[in-house]
């Protein structure tokens, strides 16, 4: 595994925008979406038809010959259980699921109202989860704000932070503004005279009978 991450530096990442060698840091000149479709075509367009030292053939090749086929789950369902390894625990409500403060939904869930399932999702796309129930695969619900579009979860999270950090740049703007209103404002103290000082003074003080 170690030798692939050496393999990719060595071969993609230096070629892409605003790579730099060591711990130095740059700001990112590609998206994440961006990086991954790329990387994607590296590996399915050069990678796999280099030829390899170790193998002296390409990996397509070898993956290719003596007509060898994988061995394969019985249905997508299955697979999604070996790849999906993100799994958490929900409550079935009225309205759906609700994971990351979103709210997916399939009408086979209204069956299941009240009962606590197992969801599987994808972290680079969060339109969509696969529902289990007690081990076995129950449906797909889908998030009506992000199904005509692919978010991860990354995304989302990185979305909200920057939200919270606005939100706290606008709040703290905005008691300085507060602030600096009531400083202005503000009654000025009144300074009163030696002789009303004493008056003052006088009025306060109990009398008592034998005074």
């Amino acid at each position: 595994m170690e030798r692939f991450f050496l393999t990719v530096n060595e071969l993609f990442l230096c070629h892409q925008q605003g790579f730099i060698a060591g711990k130095e840091q740059s700001k990112a000149a590609l998206s994440l979406p961006e990086l991954r479709k790329r990387f994607h075509e590296w590996v399915a367009g050069d990678y796999m038809a280099r030829i390899h030292a170790g193998i002296r053939c390409s990996p397509n090749e070898r993956w290719t010959e003596n007509a060898f086929l994988p061995r394969l789950p019985d249905s997508l369902e299955q697979l999604d259980l070996l790849l999906l390894t993100v799994a958490r625990t929900r409550l079935v409500h009225p309205d759906g699921i609700r994971f990351q403060c979103f709210r997916y939904f399939s009408s086979t869930l209204a069956a299941y109202v009240g009962e606590a399932v197992v969801i599987r999702y994808d972290p680079q796309d969060m339109a969509e989860i696969r529902v289990f129930y007690k081990n076995r695969f129950l449906c797909r619900a889908v998030c009506s704000e992000l199904e005509t579009e692919s978010v991860s979860l990354q995304e989302i999270t990185r979305a909200r932070n920057e939200r919270r950090r606005e939100l706290k740049r606008e709040i703290t703007s905005r008691n300085t503004l507060v602030s600096r209103y009531i400083n202005v404002h503000k009654p000025e103290s009144v300074v009163l005279q030696p002789a009303q000082i004493a008056e003052t003074s006088t009025s306060e003080l109990k009398r008592y009978e034998n005074d």
